[in-house]
């Protein structure tokens, strides 16, 4: 998949990724964003887990079928009049054992891209276990501790931002790992979707 117009050289060129944009066929929401983010935790479900980070931009795909009719068809999205309002393009790898805060901070996204999302897999603890974290841990430690945890669960978030502010996330935990438990909301991983905002900021 060639890049996008207006391609900041800074990063974000798209992957070569095969001809369907991710969790084509996926669920209906109420909301492009909302649907954009089940699409998305749609796909990376049928991958399993145990999986890297990835990165997607958004586009309009009304634009994409005028502005880019090759990568359109090459989506299958020609001609095809109930497609989502918005297309996730899976983006290119991110960089094994690169800090997802620094990686994140080196994206420029051209013009035509409405919205990013990234879907990440963490261990979380419950709250009942929050008391018992110890203080005096860096970063690394703490990881380290949680992944020890007898309480610890898996699960794997998909937050997606658009440039007009709007947010939306899914949460999937790996010990219910079907469509019909995963949990979404727009402020379910702030921390994150600050993040993903903050690479449309001049």
């Amino acid at each position: 998949m060639r890049p996008m117009p207006n391609e900041s050289p800074t990063h974000a060129s798209a992957s070569s990724a095969a001809a369907k944009p991710a969790g084509a066929g996926g669920p209906i929401a109420a909301s492009p964003l909302t649907r954009a983010v089940l699409e998305i935790d749609d796909y990376a479900a049928k991958l399993g887990w145990d999986q890297p980070a990835r990165l997607f931009a958004l586009v309009d795909t009304a634009q994409l079928r005028t502005q880019e009719p090759s990568l359109a068809a090459q989506l299958g999205l020609d001609g095809d009049e109930e497609a989502a309002p918005l297309t996730p393009i899976e983006q290119d790898e991110i960089p094994a054992g690169a800090p997802l805060d620094e990686f994140l901070a080196t994206i420029a996204w051209p013009d035509a891209v409405a919205g990013c999302a990234l879907t990440v897999e963490r261990q979380m603890l419950p709250p009942s276990a929050e008391a018992s974290v110890p203080q005096d841990l860096d970063e690394a430690g703490l990881a380290r501790w949680v992944a020890k945890h007898p309480d610890r669960q898996e699960v794997r978030m998909t937050v997606a931002v658009l440039r007009d502010g709007a947010r939306e996330s899914a949460l999937r935990l790996r010990e219910k790992d079907a469509a019909t438990d995963v949990l979404t909301g727009s402020d379910l991983v702030p921390g994150l979707a600050d993040a993903l905002a903050a690479t449309f900021e001049a």
